[in-house]
């Protein structure tokens, strides 16, 4: 089971998903997008919590208004954290998320930790939780095969940039030749280089010998 939230319309259209548990959280990390960023309560048992970002967006991308929301459900998802005030929530793209053979079931570590991110959460804001949880739908995805389908659809669009590429590049090509064709024309037409039968008279040649020496 996975739960799938709405962030605040005023912002685009962004979904905000999480597991049921620690077992459904393992295929999230599985199977994540590259536009997912993951958020947790720092240090303490939380939901795991993703947002998806748009394509082309990173992790800068996100407003101060739509971390909120992704923070406020993370805090709300938290036995220990829903009752604190001023704690972290953590945040890092998906494709940061390192497992490995020895952690344990939904626990995960980082690729890199200089790219993760940090905030303070002061307090649980309901009027944004009971908001969140108004847009709730609870779905059973079968995440692989949406992840399959993600990427054919990247490889597609990989090909097809290819192709394109390739085609701007032949018709650079061709543009070149026929503008180095025109420049070649040009250069056999100057005055300077063309002759005149005067030209031929004055170095003493007939024409009839001319063609004698050029046959």
């Amino acid at each position: 089971m996975v739960y799938y939230f709405k962030a605040r319309p005023e912002l685009g259209d962004y979904t905000i998903y999480m597991g049921l548990d620690k077992f459904e959280n393992e295929d999230l990390i599985k199977y994540g997008w590259p536009e997912d960023i993951w958020f947790h309560v720092d240090k303490l048992s939380s939901a795991h919590v993703y947002l998806r970002l748009h394509k082309g967006q990173t992790i800068e991308s996100i407003t101060p208004e739509l971390l909120e929301d992704c923070t406020q459900l993370v805090k709300a998802n938290s036995i220990q954290g829903n009752k604190l005030n001023n704690l972290d929530v953590v945040y890092t793209p998906w494709f940061n998320l390192r497992k490995t053979q020895g952690m344990d079931v939904g626990q995960v570590g980082f690729h890199n930790p200089k790219l993760v991110k940090t905030t303070r959460v002061e307090k649980r804001i309901n009027e944004i939780v009971n908001r969140l949880n108004k847009t709730k739908v609870e779905r059973t995805p079968d995440l692989k095969a949406e992840r399959e389908v993600y990427n054919a659809a990247e490889r597609a669009e990989k090909k097809a940039h290819t192709r394109e590429k390739k085609r701007h590049e032949e018709m650079e090509r061709l543009e070149k030749e026929r503008q180095a064709e025109v420049r070649s024309y040009k250069g056999l037409m100057v005055p300077k280089k063309m002759t005149s039968n005067k030209d031929i008279a004055a170095k003493g040649k007939t024409l009839a010998e001319l063609e004698e020496d050029f046959m």
